[in-house]
Formats: structure tokens, sequence, C-alpha cells
């Protein structure tokens, strides 16, 4: 397990787990109600202004379906030219509080179809974020782990935080 407290905040801490052989489980508090995180996660225009991951990556293309069944399809690409692109099929959505879905990256790095379940849990007034992603083997969740995937989702929800801040502000100015 691994803890990471990003600096100058005492809501973002990221922790990582491995619950099984072959699953990675991140947990991270925002300072936002469900709804609000839940629509970060599902809404094209949201998503393209958080999940960068590291320093240098721009959310390109994020197109979704949100339904049992349907697609999504995200592609990165790094400020020196490389692209990194995924597509999930949504298993199971529950607003505000769920969503699984199977997800494969185009160049297939984690050995396999991955299934990932975020889950939104609010109280008072926060979220708690539960990311659990279940690889197709031991191997496949250890060479995931070392691609310092972790360090890029941080940055991420980093990236969030300030985005909910911003909109948390906005609002309370046009109060």
């Amino acid at each position: 397990m691994s803890t990471t407290r990003l600096p100058g905040s005492t809501v973002a801490t990221l922790t990582v787990t491995t619950p099984s052989d072959r699953e990675v489980r991140i947990t991270r508090l925002f300072d936002a109600p469900c709804a609000i995180v839940f629509d970060c996660w599902t809404v094209p225009e949201l998503l393209k202004g958080w999940l960068h991951g590291p320093e240098g990556w721009r959310l390109e293309t994020c197109k979704i379906d949100l339904r049992v069944g349907g697609a999504a399809r995200y592609v990165w690409r790094h400020r020196e030219g490389q692209v990194m692109g995924m597509s999930a099929t949504y298993r199971e959505i529950v607003r505000p509080s769920l969503i699984a879905a199977t997800e494969l990256f185009d160049e297939d790095w984690t050995g396999g179809e991955t299934l990932g379940t975020v889950t939104f849990t609010e109280t008072s007034g926060k979220t708690l974020l539960t990311q659990t992603i279940r690889y197709a083997s031991h191997a496949a969740r250890e060479a995931a782990l070392a691609t310092g995937m972790t360090s890029g989702m941080a940055d991420s929800y980093a990236q969030l935080d300030t985005y909910l801040a911003s909109s948390r502000d906005a609002s309370r100015g046009a109060a």
C-alpha cells in the first residue's frame, strides 16, 4: 500500500492498495458533492479539462455513450507527438454512485482487457472516490503498476481538484 499526499491539500490523499493478486484500488477524497464528481467522470467536456495524467499529456479525444453497453473512447496526445488511446464498454451505471466498464488500451500494455469500477460516496458534501482496476493476470497488474500509472492518476486528480475549486469559486461569485 502506498499513500501520496499532494502539496498544499488536506483533502487530496491518493491511497493505492492491492486487494487481490489482480487488482489495484485507488481511493481519493474530493471536496465536492457526488453528483458533480460523477459528472466530471462522465461529461466529455469536463473530462477534457482534467484527465491528462503526467506533465505534457492532454486528453485530445473523449467520446462517451453513457449507458449500459455504451462505448467510450479516449485518446491522449503528448506535446512531443506520442499518442495513447483506450476504448471502454460500460457494464453498469448508477448515477451518481457507480460506473463499471471494461477497458482496453490500443497498445495492450495491460495484458488484455481490464474491468474498472468507480464508486462515489458522499459524506458532508465531500466525495470519496474508490477506483478498482482488475487486470487479466497478476503479471499484468504488476506491469501496470511498474509504469508509474498511479503518479499519473495523482496528477490527474490534482487537476480535477483545481477544476472543482474553480467551479466552486465561480458559483460563489455568481451568488
